[in-house]
């Protein structure tokens, strides 16, 4: 297997690569139109196919040229919400690529139709864990549907599940559902009360409520 990680430190955006290097089949992760150059010489280097991209959530309203530069890469794209181009995938769905198989899952709240995205004993969150640090969505569009999605399908993984976030601000992208758990500051030892009262007391600032 090959597995890459690409940051950009301007925005904090985060993408992954993964590949099955026998089959030389491939997935990336909430890639972004930018990077087009750097991810095909990826692709190339490694002789790869790349068998899907997905997406975790989009801000395609502030980037409408996104979704083409993305199809530039010639495999399907999968987000949880219709768009030029998307093939909607639902929760429970199976993606396969090489000898690999990506889980899909439902989880709303920072936008309305997030998805995240299991394999082996990592979990690919996109902005999920992103409460007040993705700069395209400073504030949960769903707060009771993010609590819902954290509570119920994030902390009920085991405790050693690698999570890989879409987004970071001065910490680790790579963290582990037993550290979340207890140490998240939006989330550990927090009633779902207390931390809409939380949510609710962040300030708005930028576009909200037409992310999808």
């Amino acid at each position: 297997m090959y597995f890459r990680i690409l940051h950009d430190e301007v925005s904090g955006d985060l993408s992954y690569l993964l590949a099955d290097m026998d089959a030389r089949e491939a997935i990336l992760i909430d890639p972004h139109g930018r990077d087009l150059t750097l991810l095909a010489a990826l692709l190339s280097e490694c002789d790869l196919r790349l068998r899907w991209v997905l997406r975790t959530h989009h801000h395609d309203h502030l980037h409408p040229e996104e979704a083409a530069l993305l199809a530039q890469l010639g495999a399907p794209l999968v987000q949880g919400a219709a768009g030029p181009g998307a093939q909607v995938h639902t929760d429970g769905d199976i993606l396969p690529f090489g000898n690999e198989l990506v889980r899909v899952l439902a989880t709303p709240g920072h936008t309305a139709s997030c998805l995240s995205f299991a394999w082996r004993d990592r979990f690919f969150c996109g902005g999920l864990l992103a409460v007040d640090a993705c700069p395209h969505q400073p504030v949960p569009l769903l707060p009771e549907a993010l609590w819902d999605s954290v509570a119920q399908r994030v902390f009920s993984l085991a405790d050693e599940t690698l999570l890989f976030a879409g987004h970071e601000r001065r910490s680790r992208a790579v963290s582990t559902v037993q550290e979340q758990r207890r140490w998240h500051p939006f989330f550990a030892g927090l009633s779902r009360d207390a931390f809409l009262a939380r949510v609710s007391a962040l300030p708005a600032t930028g576009a909200r409520g037409a992310s999808s």
